[in-house]
């Protein structure tokens, strides 16, 4: 029977990409925010996709919400994601950028179209429906990713290296936020990361991942003091 405290479990889930091959097994709980981490091309993204559904396991099963999805075309899947780039379509507003979230042929009911107000009122963008991506900055772009995540409500938020692009005050801004949002939605949120002290301010599981194998899973407190193994170590203390 599948454990309801476990918002993701990989069960045995292996695939190959040309010559890397990727193999997890991880159980991870409902309602956290799981830091991955890891060295570039340790198999980070891989994870996130095999979750998302954009690469597709060869073995194994992977669990979301309780439900089996190895399967699962990405549309159908109980996630949102939020790229670094943010992943707006330049020539759409606002409005409809996040409107697609709801429903991608833009069918929105009255209580759409207020979703998206209130969802733009959260993330401080009130105001903001009819602009269009290219007069935002990166960090109001950003945000509206993740108000494009709110109005979706889905139980799994997966983030890749979500505030790289930004500089080191908006990072802060943009991961308060995100604490903001989780708080409310009381979701399960993935993020990939590179930065030891963006882990140590908003996760409360840490991930470390090592030639497409998860070395190190942990609670934030257990990850952070983890001393028995080099990559991990190296890491923190960069």
């Amino acid at each position: 029977m599948d454990d309801p405290q476990f918002s993701i479990e990989m069960r045995d889930v292996g695939l190959q990409l040309g010559t890397q091959e990727f193999h997890f097994n991880c159980r991870l709980p409902a309602g956290a925010v799981i830091a991955v981490t890891g060295a570039s091309g340790a198999g980070k993204s891989t994870f996130l996709n095999l979750l998302s559904g954009f690469d597709t396991a060869l073995r194994g099963r992977i669990l979301i919400a309780g439900k089996d999805v190895t399967c699962t075309y990405p549309a159908r899947r109980a996630v949102s994601l939020v790229f670094q780039d943010n992943n707006l379509f330049a020539h759409l507003d606002v409005f409809t950028n996040i409107g697609l979230g709801i429903n991608p042929a833009m069918k929105l009911t009255a209580a759409d179209r207020r979703s998206i107000k209130s969802s733009l009122e959260k993330v401080g963008l009130a105001g903001f429906e009819r602009r269009m991506p290219g007069t935002l900055s990166g960090g109001e772009r950003q945000r509206v990713a993740f108000a494009r995540a709110l109005v979706r409500n889905r139980p799994v938020l997966l983030l890749d290296e979500p505030f790289a692009a930004l500089d080191p005050g908006l990072r802060n801004g943009m991961a308060a936020l995100l604490l903001d949002m989780h708080r409310e939605t009381g979701n399960t949120v993935v993020v990939v990361s590179h930065d030891p002290d963006e882990i140590r301010r908003i996760a409360d599981f840490g991930l470390f991942i090592e030639a497409g194998r998860i070395v190190v899973a942990a609670p934030i407190d257990e990850f952070l003091s983890h001393e028995d193994h080099p990559g991990l170590t190296q890491f923190l203390r960069s």
